[in-house]
């Protein structure tokens, strides 16, 4: 394709837009409409896929040694043997001293706990995960470490469980919201340049008897698909960023325990940009050769 084609595709293109200007209004703010939604699900997704391996992170399995006659010294010599299992991050050694004082500071005020003695509790490492999905296999792993054995290994396994579930329930649903909405957009689009096509059906039955080919009467619609997708990018692009922003902030002021927190959209705007552009550009070429398919094959 030569420069001086190009150029009169691109001109086209801009002017078929401008030309008609409410029914490129109207496929512009549609599909912007459309990409915020897909744009916030995906985000509402990353938050919560963010939130979740914050609370894997969190979820801990504890390992207790199982004679409590050991010393805090042969208790420690474990640390190398339990960080060596398969799927273990890391481990935090947790004395019966420090065991006994927590458990107090959790029932202070009740006299039936007040003269436990340290003695009464075990040494104990907290185990934190890679993978909280083999958290099974790594508990039987723990259990065949010699001073810890069998039973002597707490995990949440249901906990886990749950977290699995709701991560990759969120994530199905994602996606197909987006599939659909994405198929919602070039439908939108292609009907929106199939109407302004059949005004000029009359011109393209010309362009076709007089030689002109599929390919020269097809891409000045391409172009005009190309930028009515970018424009479309653009606009949903910093609307989806100050209503990302708003609420943030919102859910900042009011989350006074900090229950909720959400990624900063700075981490992140390179590839919401990227995605925008992609999808609305896809839209926008999409719909204009599902548009103008039909004039051709007339």
């Amino acid at each position: 394709m030569s420069r001086h084609n190009i150029i009169y595709f691109a001109r086209e293109g801009a002017y078929n837009m401008f030309s008609h200007g409410f029914m490129s209004f109207a496929a512009v703010g549609i599909t912007v409409a459309c990409l915020i939604i897909m744009g916030t699900f995906t985000l509402v997704a990353v938050n919560a896929n963010a939130m979740l391996e914050d609370m894997e992170a969190q979820n801990q399995m504890l390992a207790f040694v199982d004679d409590k006659s050991w010393t805090e010294e042969q208790a420690r010599a474990l640390e190398s043997q339990l960080r060596a299992v398969p799927n273990v991050a890391d481990v935090e050694f947790i004395s019966n001293a420090e065991a006994a004082a927590a458990f107090r500071a959790r029932y202070e005020g009740d006299e039936l706990f007040t003269g436990l003695p340290d003695d009464n509790f075990r040494h104990r490492y907290a185990i934190y995960l890679k993978d909280i999905g083999l958290m099974r296999q790594t508990k039987t792993d723990l259990e065949g470490i010699p001073g810890i054995g069998e039973g002597n290994v707490a995990a949440y396994e249901d906990e886990a469980a749950g977290f699995i579930t709701i991560r990759n329930v969120a994530g199905v649903v994602c996606v197909v919201l987006i599939a659909v909405l994405f198929l919602v957009s070039v439908f939108i689009i292609a009907n929106t340049i199939k109407l302004t096509t059949f005004d000029r059906r009359e011109e393209i039955a010309i362009m076709k008897m007089v030689g002109a080919t599929n390919g020269f009467i097809r891409w000045p619609f391409v172009y005009e698909g190309f930028l009515l997708g970018l424009f479309s990018a653009v606009i949903g692009f910093f609307l989806q960023w100050g209503l990302y922003e708003a609420v943030a902030r919102s859910i900042a002021s009011n989350d006074t325990i900090n229950l909720i927190s959400t990624v900063p959209f700075s981490s992140m705007w390179g590839y919401v940009a990227v995605i925008f552009a992609g999808a609305g550009m896809l839209i926008g070429v999409g719909g204009s050769l599902s548009a103008i398919r039909r004039f051709l094959q007339a």
